[in-house]
């Protein structure tokens, strides 16, 4: 093959996504070339195509972060990889381990499909650091899932918390990463607790292990019943913006509210009251490290997670996978390019 598809941004809004056709980069030194089998989108990929998240991109640019592919080309001194192997990317290419780069003044957001340019195309070619080995036991769609979703959740649970058996955990919603932290958090032995606006939803959420699965309209004061006014250890805040002050109502003395998502909006609003009459912990989380994805990728092969996928869209079909995105998945949704 010598050209490709990729989807390209001229300017900010999905009216300005096209699909081109263009050449096949060639790995320069250090990099490799991976044949891309699919793509999983993320929230986060709506607000980077409608407004860039608040940076400046430079058009045309190719949106989305995850992805899982084939290496089919290296570049010179290439020593990580060898052609034919499966392999996953890295959402923060410049974050192997340890505390994440920049300063107080600008934090380092240098991401694959925001800072870097994205993934939505046929083929790339990245620096090898900038992948890791996909696991062995899931397909290369479901693969995908892991680099943004499973590694957030992953990363509030394991890497930031420590979770241990018998940890109260409650997940927001039936998202990817809601699903994730709830195999991951049951795979770790924590009661499990999910919360969810849509009937149907409730009940496949059961189906998946969850130990209590609460309606998002009084689900504070459900917590408080079931837990005989204990509270919640850990709470996955999925919602952001003024939902905050539901967590903070809800969480345990000394409990932790791990901050993920900005769906109510980016302004947090809660009881400082509450905050310091429990001492809780509130957490930001964002994403995480190479470091920490290799340990989620043993992990899915040891415990057998399985990631969940509401659909699989071609790569022609982008607009309606954005349109189900809008919608609110169960699970993930993929771009599968094979």
């Amino acid at each position: 093959m010598t050209t490709m598809r990729r989807w390209v941004l001229s300017g900010f809004g999905r009216e300005n996504l096209r699909l081109e056709d263009v050449a096949v980069p060639d790995p320069r030194p250090g990099e490799v070339l991976v044949k891309v089998a699919a793509v999983s989108l993320n929230y986060r990929d709506k607000l980077v195509i409608a407004g860039g998240m608040g940076r400046a991109l430079d058009f045309p640019f190719t949106p989305a972060s995850d992805l899982a592919g084939t290496i089919v080309a290296l570049g010179d001194g290439v020593t990580r990889f060898r052609v034919g192997d499966r392999v996953i990317s890295t959402f923060f290419p410049d974050w192997i381990d340890g505390v994440q780069g920049g300063d107080a003044r600008s934090p380092d957001g240098n991401a694959l499909g925001g800072g870097y340019p994205g993934v939505l195309a046929d083929y790339v070619a990245f620096p090898a650091t900038w992948f890791v080995a996909a696991p062995r036991d899931l397909d290369l769609a479901e693969a995908s899932t892991l680099p943004c979703a499973g590694l957030t959740a992953w990363f509030a649970l394991i890497e930031r918390c420590g979770l241990k058996a018998g940890t109260r955990v409650l997940v927001q919603g039936t998202g990817g990463v809601a699903l994730f932290g709830l195999q991951i958090a049951k795979a770790h032995g924590a009661e499990v607790f999910v919360t969810s606006g849509d009937p149907g939803k409730r009940a496949r959420v059961q189906a998946l292990g969850a130990d209590h699965v609460l309606d998002r309209a009084g689900w504070v004061e459900a917590v408080h019943h079931l837990t005989e006014d204990r509270g919640i250890d850990h709470i996955l805040e999925i919602v952001g913006g003024p939902h905050l002050a539901r967590s903070l109502e809800a969480v345990a003395v000394q409990g932790r509210i791990s901050v993920i998502g900005v769906l109510d909006g980016y302004d947090l609003a809660g009881s400082a009251g509450l905050l310091l009459l429990k001492t809780a912990t509130i957490q930001g989380i964002r994403v995480g490290h190479r470091r920490a994805l290799e340990d989620l990728v043993r992990a899915v092969d040891v415990l057998q997670l399985r990631p969940v996928i509401d659909r699989r869209y071609g790569l022609t079909e982008l607009p309606n996978a954005l349109d189900h995105l809008d919608r609110g998945a169960f699970g993930k949704i993929v771009i599968a390019l094979d």
